[in-house]
């Protein structure tokens, strides 16, 4: 992982994944060195696994919904960074393109890049926490 920050108001940073780099233990290892609390992000590239899930409200926990162990383009990847007991929480949904030109979406639970995946975060001015929410027990965004 590489990164760098090229904007100082708003805070945004450019984050390039080579090969085998995790996008989610990247973006929490960036969030955590960056101190960033409170972040939005978009990113396009290319993965070689992904799994992407959707949430189970009886179960109040995430499903996987898709495993994928080929090359994938990252068509779209949305997502916000935000704090949870002091700990940056990344919460990120993707659409990915197979060979085949049919897409699968959800929330990302786990990608791997391959050859690169290019992310541009920006801090939001105000910063933003999550808090245990009791109906559904996710962390959600609480203004």
């Amino acid at each position: 992982m590489r990164s760098k920050q090229i904007n100082r108001d708003p805070k945004t940073f450019v984050v390039i994944l080579d090969t085998g780099d995790e996008v989610l233990s990247s973006l929490k290892k960036l969030a955590q060195s960056e101190h960033l609390s409170g972040s939005s992000f978009k990113a396009i590239g290319a993965l070689n696994s992904v799994r992407l899930g959707w949430f189970d409200w009886e179960a109040k926990k995430y499903q996987t919904a898709v495993e994928l162990d080929e090359q994938v383009e990252l068509l779209s990847l949305i997502g916000d960074i935000a704090l949870n007991n002091d700990e940056p929480q990344i919460h990120a949904h993707l659409v990915v393109g197979r060979r085949d030109g049919t897409a699968h979406g959800g929330h990302l639970l786990r990608a791997v890049a391959r050859p690169t995946c290019e992310i541009v975060i920006t801090e939001s001015p105000e910063h933003l926490q999550k808090k245990i929410d009791a109906e559904s027990g996710l962390a959600l965004i609480r203004l």
